[in-house]
């Protein structure tokens, strides 16, 4: 389900990635009318074209994708094989409606701040293409309909906790950290944490500790791989008035927060090592090497004045993640051995 990330990478992500490049193709009003104008064929589909394209932007789908790498290898670990394909896909199904929801009420709430921040000024409802009033009722519509898919098809628990990541993203996240505090990615980005829980539920119809230890990898995953957006688009939030860490401190400060929260992201993957078998330890131990290796390269260079490129350990901090997750998914199909705890 990929809320966001964590609650806010995802929305960090997104301004940059999807909302934009999902806007360009067709969802200019000025287009699709133009199209439309000349009553040919090729018009009206250009128009329907723009249309589905706006509200597909309004869902973040750049996002999803993300996120969605973190709830099929939780189902995968909760069995310790490779799940019922229908089961599977019904998750990932509502699972994604419910990020849909999430990230479109999100663009709802803050389309104010969008319209003054460049990475996000290309999004449905800054440029008009859609009306804001209908953006809030795909939203609904999206929530609404997620919790009725998995309840359905997977498990009341599953549908209520999708329902609860969502009321948290848009109450708890957008609404009252967001603006408030530069710790608003840190305990908002609860929110992109819930994806690998709801997995897990999926599957066993209940809540274990492998399921919070994934929940807690995510979680110290967040700060590093938003800050380091951030410290990219500082001038942005600031002029926007979001309270970033990066706006408020100083590049060292938010680099060396950046090295310890990494560090306790790694040795928090470790954690799973008596659930799953040497594979995932031994991808686990080396991808979190890898990474601790560019969050001490980015510290170093901020604190010699060198130039750095923040930007380079966020696209790393992803494939650090997926890297993780699919040692994890792989792990569980093969079956191999536990190696369960050394007591």
């Amino acid at each position: 389900m990929s809320l966001v990330h964590a609650a806010h990478p995802p929305h960090g992500r997104s301004g940059h990635t999807s909302a934009g490049n999902n806007n360009v193709d067709g969802a200019d009003p000025a287009g699709g009318a133009g199209a439309g104008a000349d009553g040919g064929p090729s018009g009206g589909r250009r128009g329907v074209r723009g249309v589905v394209a706006a509200y597909a932007a309004l869902a973040k789908p750049r996002v999803i994708e993300l996120l969605l790498v973190t709830t099929i290898p939780a189902m995968f670990l909760a069995g310790r094989e490779i799940p019922n394909p229908w089961l599977l896909l019904a998750t990932l199904v509502g699972g994604t409606m419910a990020a849909g929801s999430a990230n479109a009420l999100n663009c709802v709430v803050d389309a104010d701040i969008d319209k003054v921040m460049n990475r996000t000024k290309k999004r449905p409802l800054v440029r008009d293409t859609v009306p804001r009033t209908n953006a809030l009722i795909f939203g609904l519509v999206l929530g609404a309909a997620s919790f009725a898919l998995l309840y359905a098809t997977v498990n009341l628990l599953a549908g209520l906790l999708a329902i609860a990541t969502i009321l948290f993203y848009i109450f708890v996240y957008t609404l009252g950290l967001k603006r408030r505090t530069p710790q608003n990615v840190v305990w908002g980005g609860a929110a992109g944490c819930m994806p690998v829980v709801i997995g897990w539920a999926a599957v066993t119809g209940t809540v274990e500790w492998p399921a919070f230890v994934m929940f807690g990898v995510i979680f110290f995953w967040t700060p590093p791989h938003t800050w380091a957006l951030g410290m990219k688009y500082r001038e942005d939030y600031e002029r926007a008035g979001v309270p970033m860490l990066p706006v408020v401190a100083s590049p060292l400060h938010v680099a060396k927060q950046i090295v310890i929260y990494s560090w306790v992201m790694v040795g928090w993957t470790l954690l799973l090592v008596p659930a799953t078998s040497w594979l995932y330890a031994a991808f686990a131990g080396l991808a979190g090497a890898w990474f601790l290796f560019y969050a001490h390269s980015l510290y170093a260079g901020v604190k010699r004045g060198r130039e750095t490129k923040p930007m380079a350990l966020f696209h790393r901090s992803n494939t650090y993640l997926m890297i993780v997750f699919v040692a994890l998914a792989v792990d569980a199909a093969i079956g191999m051995p536990v190696l369960g705890l050394p007591f």
